[in-house]
């Protein structure tokens, strides 16, 4: 029967004692070469000893690593101000920095920041928040809410509202556009 058995990983047939493994959360039949690819399950099916793969130990972080600098946190009910691109060009030219030196002071691209003071991209909160404490202006601001205007519909104490009354209401308020040109109130 064992010969008639297949790899669930690599489809070759198993001569030798199948293994029973954990690939990625799913239950596995499999043979010797993708054993070492999961963690045996020796509940159901021990295991010789001689099958299980050696873990690889972690190397220290190289010194070569870059560090990640925390991100600042911005409230998600803030939004860009909608000069941004002006007040970023004029802070930078009042404290006398170049595209270069305002790029190597908050580790951005040159390219990006261009592109940012033309308008051509707009900054994420992440890059607002570092333009404004380098360059000590304003870019975000509470969000405003919009006010929705309210459907004006009569009031029919007598009896509620039935779709047909607002059909009616609806067909009544294009009919007068229509006749106008124009929208009445």
């Amino acid at each position: 029967m064992n010969s008639q058995l297949r790899c669930e990983v690599c489809g070759r047939k198993i001569f030798s004692k199948p293994f029973k493994v954990i690939i990625e959360g799913a239950k596995l039949t499999v043979c010797t070469d993708c054993a070492k690819h999961g963690k045996i399950m020796y509940g159901e099916d021990p295991a010789p000893q001689t099958a299980i793969p050696k873990a690889k130990v972690p190397l220290p972080p190289s010194r070569f690593q870059i560090r990640k600098t925390p991100t600042p946190s911005v409230d998600t009910t803030q939004e860009l101000v909608h000069d941004y691109t002006t007040l970023i060009r004029q802070a930078r030219e009042k404290l006398g920095l170049s595209h270069e030196d305002l790029g190597k002071k908050i580790n951005e691209r040159v390219s990006l920041l261009k592109k940012i003071e033309t308008g051509k991209m707009t900054p994420n909160n992440t890059l607002a928040v570092k333009l404004e404490h380098t360059l000590k202006i304003r870019l975000i601001v509470p969000a405003k809410e919009e006010k929705v205007p309210e459907a004006k519909i009569p009031k029919k104490p007598s009896r509620e509202f039935t779709l047909g009354d607002l059909i009616k209401i609806n067909s009544e308020g294009k009919e007068k556009e229509d006749k106008t040109g124009r929208k009445q109130s």
